[in-house]
């Protein structure tokens, strides 16, 4: 099946940011009431072809983007997407967040589980780490939002940080990823980010 094809979680905008009295830009901290608002509607979801929803703002499409921290050194996790992997757009670019879609999960009817696990989902595919070891130590920290760039306009990040054993991790796709662990003012001091990472530099 094409990647296109895909069947993925959308949110109308106008049900997201309620007519824009919810709208920012940047990072917003789960403590923020506009995040709390926000969260609540993710249960007004709908399934829809991710190749009609790429390049319409109508909709957003709900995004994990886990940040990767070592649980001993406190490293964290850096990569770049290389040609041939991913989103396109951003190819060559520095992230501190594994991210990917959302599916919808048959066995679960509770949103919240279905955004965590997707999440998790993720993180088993990019770093080999389980998604029941993800799961234990992921924890909801926000979200992310970039409607200035092509890509942004299309997608809402929902924040999570996850802490693993750096020695368990491998890269599942070595020729579309490359990675490295960098203490926190090492990993602020990159310049090459994608806008989302960007974001997250306060909290690294």
């Amino acid at each position: 099946m094409s990647k296109w094809d895909e069947k993925i979680l959308v949110v109308d905008r106008n049900i997201i940011f309620n007519n824009e009295e919810n709208a920012f830009y940047g990072f917003l901290s789960k403590e923020d009431e506009r995040v709390k608002k926000i969260v609540t509607t993710f249960s007004s979801y709908e399934v829809k072809r991710r190749g009609d929803m790429e390049e319409d703002p109508r909709y957003k499409q709900l995004i994990g983007y886990t940040v990767i921290r070592d649980k001993s050194t406190k490293e964290i996790l850096v990569y770049r997407r290389l040609v041939g992997g991913g989103e396109a757009r951003l190819h060559g670019k520095a992230s501190v967040g594994i991210g990917g879609h959302m599916n919808s999960i048959s066995s679960e009817s509770d949103i919240n589980n279905i955004i965590k696990i997707n999440a998790a989902r993720e993180i088993e595919e990019e770093i080999s780490i389980s998604i029941d070891k993800a799961l234990e130590s992921m924890e909801f920290i926000g979200l992310i939002n970039d409607d200035k760039e092509e890509v942004g306009k299309v997608h809402i990040g929902l924040v999570y940080i996850c802490e693993v054993d750096k020695n368990e991790v491998k890269v599942a796709e070595d020729d579309t990823l490359t990675i490295e662990w960098l203490a926190s003012d090492d990993a602020k001091n990159i310049n090459s980010y994608e806008s989302w990472s960007d974001f997250l530099k306060p909290i690294m």
